[in-house]
């Protein structure tokens, strides 16, 4: 495993994370306790140093899976959980004092910590990053000790750009991926000025970049692919299209790699990203993505061709709104 340094704040953490989405059962079907338990394990067991989640994944589940099995666990592991969102409508007034240390509160008794390691805040509208008082009671949540560091989880570059301004915050995770290229070109260089930790969050497309979909796949009734499209679902890509990229994708995929593993070999070949944060709901899965960081550099032809497939099928889909 390969570590980097996020941020900061003085930690090296692995190059390959675990989103934990999954593991809270129901927007991503069916999912059994178990074989989550033996996900988390085994990406122990791999190097993995970060694990992502949030309050609304499973409605705490997936904290309470992640503090039960650091429970039975004695590495040092790293957990950046994400608050705000909770239930529909989702208005930027809801960041205040009392919802912000609420949720904080909650955090900390799923995960059955004194103090989070890091916490984002999980997509919020636009507006929040115009507001200074919110970032101010991230502070005080640290200065209290609640808190060791924070950041926040965007939808677009320019809240990215906008929200590193804030002299405290040390992380912003954002989707990156073979579909979505924009980071690269107008965040990262800034990023990496300000000395802000990057995580790469929907490193494969919802599903769609392990290579493993047709026309044909049908999603569980309860899992949100079902439901929707355009924003992060697919990276914004509409599935047909993104179909007809990943077969393109298929054509110059290097020798001894998945599809999987070229996607987040990819992400990796960018220096300022710190952690890809790829799901897993099984052991499989977790080998699988964290023998990623293991493999050779992406050389310079496959990372032109990638380039050159954003540019025919996916630059002008989404490049402009994200």
């Amino acid at each position: 495993m390969e570590y980097r340094s996020l941020g900061r704040t003085g930690w090296k953490v692995s190059a390959i994370g675990f989103g934990a989405w999954g593991i809270g059962g129901g927007e991503w079907g069916p999912v059994k306790d178990e074989e989550s338990i033996a996900a988390l394990h085994k990406a122990i067991d791999m190097g993995v140093t970060l694990i992502d989640t949030a309050d609304v994944y499973g409605d705490g589940h997936s904290e309470r899976l992640i503090a039960r099995v650091l429970g039975e666990r004695s590495e040092t592991i790293y957990v950046a959980t994400k608050i705000g969102r909770g239930t529909p409508p989702h208005p930027g007034d809801r960041y205040s004092r009392e919802n912000l240390t609420a949720f904080v509160e909650r955090c900390l008794k799923n995960l059955d910590m004194e103090t989070l390691d890091l916490v984002q805040l999980h997509t919020p509208p636009s507006e929040v990053f115009d507001r200074p008082e919110v970032f101010g009671i991230l502070d005080e949540l640290r200065r209290s000790g609640k808190i060791r560091f924070y950041g926040a989880s965007v939808e677009k570059v320019s809240e990215a750009l906008k929200v590193i301004e804030y002299p405290n915050l040390q992380v912003v995770q954002i989707i990156f991926n073979m579909f979505r290229h924009r980071p690269a070109e107008e965040f990262f260089p800034r990023a990496e000025e300000k000395q802000v930790g990057i995580l790469a969050r929907v490193p494969l497309a919802s599903g769609l970049l392990t290579g493993k979909m047709s026309p044909e796949t049908t999603f569980h009734p309860q899992d949100h692919r079902t439901l929707i499209y355009g924003g992060e679902t697919f990276s914004g890509v509409k599935l047909e299209l993104g179909l007809k990229a990943v077969e393109a994708l298929k054509e110059v995929l290097p020798e001894g790699m998945t599809l999987t593993q070229m996607a987040l070999r990819w992400i990796l070949m960018h220096d300022a990203v710190t952690c890809a944060i790829p799901g897993a709901k099984r052991p499989s899965q977790v080998v699988e993505n964290t023998v990623a960081a293991d493999l050779p550099p992406l050389d310079e032809a496959t990372m032109g061709a990638v380039q050159g497939i954003y540019d025919e099928y996916i630059r002008d889909c989404v490049h402009h709104l994200y």
